[in-house]
This record gives structure tokens, C-alpha cells and sequence, in this order.
């Protein structure tokens, strides 16, 4: 492996602008990386070597600059590239190269980032194992027979592979720090509202969110930095300055804060390697000054339901785009056909069963003489939550709970079985429909596979998340003589 690839971020960046190794030559060391590991773990559906090339030409000849220029990433294929093929991880969209960038394709151009390609992911974002893509599954670095989350896994796993020190996800339920947590990496969802969806392929639009994926979390909150800050394109985007994330990842000092473990967020449903990883960092908290008191958020457990319900509905409204006509697939179109059948033929043919599962769900739970009592109910029950949020926040700056309930488990183990699999995303829905920021970062080992700690915060405080993940992430690395990824196996390809 080029020790090039092994680099974090700020430390590409530095080798960069020091002189010590040319943007093209990093560039190329991750190609080369990816050429020989990603056969088997699939962490890329598309790999844009020319393009990733060009720009780092660019960086070489002084067009780049800012504190990422020059540092490869990998680009989740719901985010819109201009020329590159964007599938969402859909036969529906397969060979569909968009005439234009999403906002975040932009800003990370502007960074000088250089884009390696495009990560593999369930279709649409559906799902918690990256099993649900049409192109086949990614494999967790740590042990190729078991999934590195989702829906967002091959970004986290191209991250975990060394084949990119950074990666954009996006997090609709979880879906960045759910694979943060099983490859022990750092993945952030901002405040809703913080990073454009400009460009990003929708599946519920009150709950979509982009944010970073990285090795360290002074990596990640530089990412974060660079795709975050108002966007008059999105209507949902906040008019507001961004958190000064950077400033708080090296602060490293969480002296007088008040950390609030949340009661309902442990115990039953988690693996108990999980438990006791979660519970040695919280005494670490501790140790480091913080105040840690137990809080109780009594209607998180109507969380998964109240998701399920809300994220289908608006799921069924976002694909109804996917009619044979405008893009992508068309099938069964004789001549004969009519629309509604070949529009049929078309979405038989293009969604997986994941997706049609969530298209139903959605199209009855807001059908005429039901909305009120499933979709109208689940939002009191979200609203319900938020007041939760809110009072927790009262009698503490964050929040905390394991990222996910399980270590990664074996591929096909829970595909079959969608509650099994909804389950996964039991600690990190609250965030989303709440709507504030959350983080997943390592916190040990168990049965040798990374579990994640979780990290909530109020709406627009995005800082706290990086002050208390910077600060427990220089503790933990004491402790364990250094990062958590480098005590993974070396991939057997």
C-alpha cells in the first residue's frame, strides 16, 4: 500500500502544499489502491480516473486553493455530477450522466477536492447494509463476508479501505453514521438545513441530509466546512453562517460540559459489546471534565414507526419523477403500449424490492381515508420527539448513545428480514426527525469489528459535535497508541 493513501486529509493537504508528493501523484496512488482492493470490496460503482486526474492537474498548476485542495474523495452516487453516471444505485437510472452539479459537487470543486468517483449505496438510499443496491453489495474492510452499513456503505467503506481519506454520504435515517459505526470511520449528518440538497437525488425530502465522511474528525469537519453555508436554491437551506466546526475539532477540551446519555438509546436491543464499548467512553467523558447525567427521552421509541411511516410517504411522492418519459429507463415500449403500461413495465423493471416495498407503504399510508391516521399521526409523534430534544438540551449541551445497535453482521443474514434490518437504525432516526446534527465516531472493538458512539446536538450547534468528538478521539488514540483503523486487518485481495 503507497504510504500516500495511509495519509489523513490534513496531512495530504500539507504533503501537497509542502512540496512533498504532487496533487497528481496522490491521485494516482488512490487509483491504484482502488484497482487492487476494490474488486472485492465494491466501495465504487464508478471510478472517474480521467476526471479525478485533470483536477489534480489543476491543483499542480496553482488554479487550487484552500485547506483540502488537492485531497482525493469519494462521491455518494445520489449527489448529482455533471457528465459522470449518477444511478442512486437504480437500474432506473443506470447510464444517466446529468447536465448538471449538485450544489455539493460544486463547493467540493471549488475546495479543489479531487473526486475519485462515485460510491455504491442502497437503491435510493434505502437501506442499512448496502445489500439493496442493483449493482451488487460492498464489503466492510474489517471482514469482506460481513456489510459496512447503510445506505451509504461504499463511501464509508472506500474511507475504511484506504482508497479515500474522505467521502460524502447522505443521512436520511442514519445512513452516514450507521456505517461510520460498523467501519470505524467518523461520519457526520449536519443540521438539517446545513448543506445543500440541491442536486441531491431525493428519498424523503424533510429528512435527506449530505454531510462528511472521514478518517479523523478534524477531516471530517474541514469536509464539513466546505460543502456547508446557504444555498438560495434550496428552499430548505439555512440563511445562517456556519458553525465554526473546524475551531471546535481542535479545540479538544470538553472541561464543564454537560453530557446527557439517553436512557432510551441502550440496553435492550444492544449487542452488549456494543453496551460496554459505549459505557468505557462515556467514563472517559469523564475523566476528561465533562458532567455526565442520564436524561430520558420518553418518545424515542416511537421513533422507528413514526420514520417509517413519514420517510415512506415522501418517498413515494419524490420517485413518482421515475416515469419513463423525461430520463433513465424505458421498458416495454412497442408501439403498441400505453403509457400506464409502459410506465408500469418500466418501474417493475428498474426498482428493486426495497424500493417498491417503501413506494407502497408510502402510497397507502397517504391514500384517502388514512393519511390522518398514519402519515398525520406520525408527524405528532415527530413533533412529540423534537419537544424531547428540546428538553433534553435544557440540562445538557449533548447527547449520546451507541451509533448503532450491532457490530457489522454477515452479508444476507438480515436481507430477508426488513424489521431486522430497520432495527439497525434504531439510535440514529431520532436525529433526522428531529432535524439537529449528530455524529458517529470509533469507539472500540468489539469482537474485533468497530462499534460507534454517537454524538446529538441542539439544531445549528454543529461545533459541539466536533468539540466533544475531537477531544474523546485524542483520548481514545492515547489509548489505544493510535488511530482504530490501523489495527484492522490488511484486506486479502
Amino acid at each position: 500500500m503507497s504510504d500516500l493513501t495511509r495519509l489523513t486529509a490534513v496531512e495530504t493537504a500539507a504533503a501537497i502544499a509542502d512540496g512533498q508528493a504532487s496533487a497528481v501523484e496522490v491521485a494516482q496512488a488512490h487509483l491504484d489502491r482502488i484497482a487492487v482492493v476494490d474488486g472485492a470490496v465494491h466501495a465504487f460503482l464508478h471510478v472517474d480516473a480521467k476526471g479525478a486526474l485533470a483536477q489534480a492537474a489543476r491543483g499542480d498548476a496553482g488554479e487550487l486553493t484552500g485547506p483540502l485542495a488537492g485531497v482525493p474523495l469519494a462521491l455518494k452516487d445520489v449527489i448529482v455530477t455533471r457528465g459522470v453516471p449518477t444511478t442512486a444505485g437504480s437500474r432506473i437510472l443506470e447510464g444517466w450522466r446529468p447536465p448538471y452539479d449538485a450544489t455539493v459537487t460544486e463547493r467540493l470543486r471549488t475546495a479543489g477536492v479531487v473526486v475519485l468517483g462515485k460510491t455504491n449505496m442502497d437503491e435510493f438510499a434505502m437501506g442499512s447494509s448496502t445489500e439493496h443496491s442493483a449493482y451488487g453489495p460492498t464489503s466492510n474492510p474489517w471482514d469482506l463476508t460481513r456489510i459496512p452499513g447503510g445506505s451509504g456503505g461504499g463511501s464509508a467503506a472506500a474511507v475504511a479501505a484506504y482508497e479515500a481519506p474522505l467521502a460524502i454520504g447522505t443521512d436520511t435515517g442514519g445512513s452516514i453514521r450507521q456505517p461510520a459505526a460498523v467501519t470505524g470511520t467518523v461520519g457526520v449528518k449536519p443540521t438539517y438545513g446545513g448543506v445543500s440538497r440541491y442536486g441531491l437525488i431525493a428519498f424523503s425530502s424533510s429528512l435527506d441530509q449530505a454531510g462528511p465522511c472521514a478518517r479523523t474528525v478534524l477531516d471530517a469537519a474541514l469536509l464539513h466546512e466546505a460543502v456547508a453555508g446557504h444555498d438560495p436554491r434550496d428552499s430548505t437551506s439555512i440563511d445562517a453562517p456556519v458553525p465554526p466546526v473546524v475551531e471546535a475539532a481542535r479545540k479538544r477540551d470538553v472541561t464543564g460540559l454537560r453530557v446527557g446519555v439517553v436512557k432510551e438509546l441502550s440496553g435492550e436491543g444492544y449487542e452488549p459489546g456494543v453496551q460496554e464499548r459505549f459505557d468505557e467512553a462515556v467514563e472517559l467523558l469523564q475523566e476528561l471534565g465533562a458532567t455526565v447525567t442520564e436524561v430520558s427521552c420518553p418518545h424515542f421509541r416511537f421513533a422507528l414507526p413514526a420514520y417509517y411511516l413519514i420517510a415512506p410517504s415522501e418517498a413515494s411522492s419524490n420517485l413518482a419523477r421515475f416515469d419513463s418519459v423525461r430520463y433513465g429507463l424505458r421498458v416495454g415500449d412497442d408501439g403498441a403500449a400505453s403509457l400506464e403500461e409502459v410506465m408500469s413495465a418500466t418501474r417493475a423493471a428498474g426498482f428493486g424490492a426495497e424500493v417498491k416495498r417503501r413506494i407502497v407503504l408510502g402510497t397507502y399510508a397517504l391514500s384517502s381515508g388514512y393519511y390522518d391516521a398514519y402519515y398525520g399521526q406520525a408527524q405528532k409523534v415527530r413533533t412529540l420527539i423534537t419537544r424531547d430534544f428540546t428538553s433534553a438540551f435544557e440540562s445538557a449541551d449533548v447527547l449520546v448513545s451507541p451509533a448503532a445497535p450491532t457490530v457489522a453482521f454477515p452479508i444476507g443474514a438480515k436481507v430477508d428480514d426488513p424489521l431486522a434490518m430497520y432495527r439497525q437504525d434504531l439510535a440514529t432516526i431520532p436525529s433526522n426527525l428531529y432535524g439537529g446534527p449528530a455524529m458517529s465516531l470509533p469507539a472500540g472493538l468489539s469482537e474485533g469489528l468497530p462499534v460507534g458512539l454517537q454524538v446529538m446536538a441542539p439544531t445549528m450547534r454543529d461545533d459541539l459535535l466536533y468539540q466533544v468528538g475531537g477531544a474523546l478521539e485524542a483520548a481514545l488514540h492515547d489509548r489505544w497508541g493510535g488511530p482504530l483503523l490501523a489495527s484492522a486487518p490488511e484486506l486479502e485481495v
